[in-house]
């Protein structure tokens, strides 16, 4: 869903208070993974709560995801008699946050004290928050005790299992979970007397005389203005700036297409909070995975991003046919390769990747959960280049690369594309064969293993994430770029979810959560789930801390159509 879609982008400046059409005590913007809780925690303190969504239905890019959800010291591992301590915790996500500061004999182990402070609260909240989602009803779940942080080798990791939670009724994949954990939150959130508003896209800031934000004005797709009053919050949780190009290119600093974020996804947060005095941190930073080429410049929005590349008669390789990555890496970590610069060439030379893979594969590891790009029997495999022989495979692939070369900078195969690959498979091929991969040491780490993807059962080489690419055709390629979950920099909040000015301080009336604020945790991607688990943390302070501001009356005590035209100017 484009912006224009739901309505036209108007000025994010504020404007002062005069009358509303609604009013309540907490208005979250917003209707995904942290609105919905922060709605529900709000709701449940006793709050009237008004829920504004962008898009026709609620559930944001947490519908499309697999949500699970990452919680440090949750009740499940105590009750294994896990001992998952703070310090412990903390040690861990400083090592993978800040892995060129992390000092294990300073206080604050080489971080600031913003991003300390940030990482406590999680440690702190995160399992209140799931348990009293669960106790509602709104969330239930059930612990994956073997899921495995995605650094989980590293020696800070003294709790490297257990800390993944999911809804109780997702599949046995679990690649459901984001649809129904949406539903089951909105379900509770209407049952329990959320007001929900769908089609409204949040254009500004209603402030008082005071400077104090006590509302927003919505646009609908018909055309209305829509005011609704905060007696004593607003809180955004509008998600990141994926689909706005404009964004991408000046804050991310890299060649990123897009990503498979909810298409409202437009960074709206990143117009409206400055003109408030709101600062901006951690702009260049994003959940980054590989995504498929030609649906990124489609902007499909079913795209999913490569949580999990499927096969293991499979390869990646460089526009020249050589093997340059772990195509096993986990995604955040894989999709890093598309943006590395050639200064000398002056190119991303992995700006497109390829996957390359055999029948074997495409046999046992079809399927499109998790991203996965092995279609199964009647799936959609528009993106799929097929070839009888590695010579028409190439052929075809140049083909396909020549329709997008105005998205990519004119990327073309190499003229000795088919000698180079033939020679990258039989190298990797002798890799299959003893196990080990001496150029990329694929299938060595634990999360590579848990997100291998299914592959034939019953005939395996010593290496369960490798196996020779076969001899003979057919074949089939993708192609590959890097994109985002989705971004994760905004305006700075503290531990309560408070946005603050540039002096550090909060804005009185003004909350954010999730991926339309800034992260502490940088580009780094601690766990599968920690995008939700730590939102919903944060979600359940901003309730807190929202709850606890005074109550301001904003009945028609502001007539000021003459002061709303100066603010305007």
């Amino acid at each position: 869903m484009s912006v224009t879609d739901v309505a036209v982008r108007e000025s994010a400046t504020p404007v002062l208070a005069d009358e509303f059409d609604a009013c309540a005590d907490i208005v979250v913007v917003g209707g995904g993974g942290a609105g919905l809780p922060v709605a529900l925690f709000s709701r449940w303190a006793g709050n009237d709560v008004v829920l504004l969504e962008k898009a026709a239905e609620l559930g944001g890019t947490a519908r499309k995801a697999a949500f699970w959800y990452w919680v440090p010291n949750n009740r499940p591992l105590r009750m294994l008699g896990v001992n998952d301590r703070e310090e412990d915790f903390l040690r861990y996500v400083a090592r993978v946050s800040a892995p060129d500061r992390y000092d294990p004999d300073d206080p604050m182990l080489g971080l600031t004290d913003w991003e300390h402070a940030c990482f406590r609260a999680v440690y702190e909240s995160a399992s209140p928050a799931a348990e009293l989602l669960n106790e509602r009803g709104a969330l239930p779940y059930r612990h994956v005790a073997e899921a495995c942080d995605y650094w989980s080798e590293v020696e800070e990791d003294a709790t490297p299992t257990g800390r993944v939670l999911i809804h109780e009724s997702a599949g046995e994949s679990m690649a459901d979970g984001g649809v129904v954990s949406i539903n089951s939150m909105e379900a509770a959130a209407r049952a329990d007397g959320v007001e929900i508003r769908t089609s409204h896209r949040v254009q500004r800031l209603v402030v008082d005389p005071d400077g104090v934000v006590v509302g927003v004005e919505a646009s609908t797709p018909g055309g209305d203005t829509v005011r609704v009053g905060a007696r004593k919050a607003v809180v955004f949780a509008t998600g990141g700036f994926t689909h706005d190009p404009e964004l991408r290119r000046g804050f991310l600093g890299r060649p990123a297409f897009g990503g498979c974020a909810a298409r409202t996804n437009e960074g709206d947060l990143v117009r409206i909070a400055p003109p408030v005095g709101a600062q901006l941190r951690g702009m260049s930073s994003a959940w980054m995975c590989p995504i498929p080429l030609e649906q990124a410049v489609e902007g499909r929005p079913s795209m999913s991003g490569m949580f999990s590349v499927s096969g293991d008669s499979m390869i990646f390789v460089d526009k020249g046919g050589r093997r340059v990555v772990n195509e096993k890496l986990q995604y955040n970590e894989l999709a890093q390769k598309f943006f590395e610069w050639d200064g000398g060439k002056r190119e991303f030379p992995n700006l497109v990747l390829i996957k390359i893979w055999d029948q074997r594969s495409q046999q046992n590891s079809a399927g499109s959960e998790f991203g996965r790009l092995i279609p199964p029997p009647g799936a959609d495999d528009k993106h799929v280049i097929r070839g009888a022989t590695l010579d028409q495979l190439a052929t075809s692939i140049d083909g396909r690369l020549k329709e997008y070369e105005t998205h990519t900078g004119g990327v073309r195969l190499s003229p000795d594309f088919v000698k180079t690959l033939r020679a990258t498979i039989e190298r990797f091929n002798g890799f299959a064969e003893t196990g080990v991969d001496e150029d990329f040491r694929r299938g060595e780490r634990p999360v590579q293993l848990m997100f291998n993807g299914p592959v034939a059962d019953g005939d395996h080489k010593p290496n369960p994430t490798m196996y020779p690419l076969s001899a003979v055709g057919p074949y089939c390629a993708a192609l590959v770029v890097g994109g985002t979950l989705d971004t994760k920099g905004g305006p700075k909040t503290d531990t309560e979810a408070r946005m603050l000015d540039d002096t550090d301080e909060p804005i009185t009336g003004l909350y954010g959560v999730g991926n339309c604020v800034a992260s502490a945790s940088g580009n780094s991607y601690w766990a599968g789930g920690a995008t939700l688990g730590p939102i919903i943390a944060f979600a359940y302070r901003a309730a807190r801390a929202a709850d606890a501001e005074p109550v301001r009356h904003l009945d028609t005590q502001f007539t000021t159509s003459s002061a709303r035209k100066a603010v305007q100017a």
